[in-house]
């Protein structure tokens, strides 16, 4: 009974989006209530703990829902002073000659480094491909399936910092990412062969293999690297999306065929092109990318603002540890500061900082609580059964402890199996696999520690996990509504969802006979 109990707020979320039909946040809310109230009512926990517990999820999120602030302000100020519909403008004229290399630069390298950045490859990118002449169900699905692989990574890192905080593993940042890195190449590879299959099948496929198979070993080679070092971890998504970009540029030139083909741009593109420098455009995620860079790569500013400057704050959490916020290292301050530094190159005018602060306020309080309503979920379930001043009852008083006890009697060593789908499960109903890790990593942790996987093995096992929620991805509606939203083809999104879902599950069984494979030979 406990069990099912344990269960319930899964069951109220997955409800609420499939059922009722509401958005994330609505289906959040809903599912931190059943948490709340099972807890209370249930499994013994103080009205005192899923209070202190929701806010210390709330703060525990930072490292996203706050970079999903910021990144929405960047976008919105770069949407407003022309800087976007250049880039967009740009994007539309490369390798119009080679369809698949078009498909592995735009889709892999730029929506990597899009969403490495904080931009929504799923908004950005469905109106460029449809200029382009693609379908509208290509339109919509190849942004959302494109830079999958390299989730973990998105948003600056935010997803494997989320993992270190929880794993309490911040300052071994590369042992998680050595982990993650050998996922991608392959991965990476499999997504590549799925967007030549959306696009051309068999034939899409016999033409674009050799690419894919390169965008697949230069991801799988910069992802090698840059985990290794602690202070490289959280750049991969950008190296790898600058990285992919360019070697499809060097593999267009030297097979003859053009890098910029400005032909296809009409009479009104080409004049705000001219008007509007490239380098202008760029210079937000320039000014952001050498901010980051300078900060991680400098070894002393790495270990200043990550391992000194950690700004806990005390006096939240129920069990009395403070939440090490590492504002001044995390992304979202660089963000900010990107902004404003930009300011002086794009030269915005009142009007255009008005309508910037008017559209960010419009667009962001609901993404920003959806990001965070499921760390909240996650913490008051991790502390269900926990009172002030004293230690857990036992697992029959946490839920956390009866789903990893009920799952590692059900699948016992065969947990690697499932556990991609579980991610993957995760991802739909939470949207991100940040929110994935938030809401599942504690229980996949324990019931691996369950199994004795020891140390390697259980992060392998949430490795997994993470990556089935990345994968999602591509099935996830929030994300499929803003490709259809972004081409005005609302309802669009429900006939790539069937044809989503068969790329989603064979993505998800590549990634489980990876992890499977690791565990076997870690």
């Amino acid at each position: 009974m406990n069990v099912f109990l344990a269960l319930c707020p899964i069951i109220v979320i997955f409800v609420m989006l499939l059922v009722f039909k509401k958005s994330a946040d609505v289906a959040g809310t809903w599912g931190w209530l059943a948490t709340a109230v099972l807890a209370y009512f249930v499994f013994d926990t103080s009205l005192q703990v899923v209070a202190r517990s929701t806010v210390a999820g709330l703060i525990a999120s930072f490292p996203v829902s706050m970079v999903v602030a910021s990144s929405l302000l960047l976008m919105a100020f770069m949407e407003k002073t022309g800087a976007l519909k250049r880039i967009i403008i740009f994007i539309k004229t490369i390798a119009s000659e080679n369809k698949a290399v078009q498909i592995m630069l735009i889709n892999i390298g730029f929506g990597t480094l899009m969403v490495s950045v904080g931009a929504t490859p799923v908004s950005v990118l469905p109106p460029i491909l449809l200029a382009m002449g693609y379908s509208t169900y290509m339109s919509i699905a190849l942004p959302a399936i494109g830079y999958d692989s390299l989730c973990t990574y998105a948003l600056l890192g935010a997803p494997i910092v989320v993992f270190a905080s929880i794993f309490k593993m911040e300052n071994d940042l590369s042992q998680i990412g050595r982990v993650f890195a050998v996922f991608l190449p392959v991965v990476s590879t499999a997504i590549g062969f799925c967007m030549l299959w959306i696009v051309g099948k068999w034939e899409g496929i016999k033409k674009g293999w050799l690419p894919c198979i390169i965008t697949g070993a230069v991801i799988g080679i910069i992802g090698h690297y840059t985990n290794m070092q602690n202070n490289l971890v959280v750049l991969t998504g950008i190296f790898c999306g600058i990285g992919v970009i360019i070697v499809m540029a060097l593999y267009l030139k030297v097979t003859g065929k053009k890098i910029i083909d400005n032909s296809i741009l009409t009479a009104d593109e080409l004049k705000f092109a001219k008007q509007y420098p490239l380098w202008k455009a760029f210079s937000p995620w320039a000014i952001l990318i050498f901010l980051i860079v300078c900060v991680n790569v400098y070894k002393p500013s790495f270990e200043f603002l990550y391992k000194t400057m950690l700004l806990p704050i005390m006096g939240i959490s129920a069990d009395g540890k403070g939440i090490n916020t590492r504002a001044l290292w995390n992304a979202y301050t660089w963000i900010f500061i990107s902004v404003l530094l930009s300011i002086p190159f794009l030269r915005p005018t009142k009007a255009q900082i008005k309508d910037t602060l008017s559209t960010f306020w419009k667009r962001a309080p609901r993404p920003v609580y959806s990001a965070a309503i499921f760390f909240a979920i996650g913490e008051v379930m991790n502390k269900s059964g926990y009172h002030i001043g004293s230690t857990f009852k036992g697992s029959p008083l946490n839920m956390i402890s009866v789903l990893a006890n009920s799952s590692a009697n059900a699948f016992g060593h065969a947990y690697g199996v499932i556990i991609g789908f579980i991610g993957l499960f995760g991802g739909f109903i939470t949207g991100s696999e940040a929110s994935t890790i938030g809401m599942f990593a504690a229980y996949a942790r324990e019931t691996a520690t369950k199994l004795n996987f020891g140390d390697t093995g259980v992060i392998i096992i949430v490795a997994g996990l993470a990556f089935g929620g990345g994968l999602a991805s591509v099935i996830s509606p929030a994300k499929l509504q803003n490709a259809a939203a972004a081409i005005d083809k609302m309802g669009e999104e429900n006939k790539v969802i069937p044809a989503a879902l068969v790329f989603a599950v064979i993505l998800t069984v590549i990634s489980t006979v990876l992890t499977v494979l690791f565990l076997k030979y870690r």
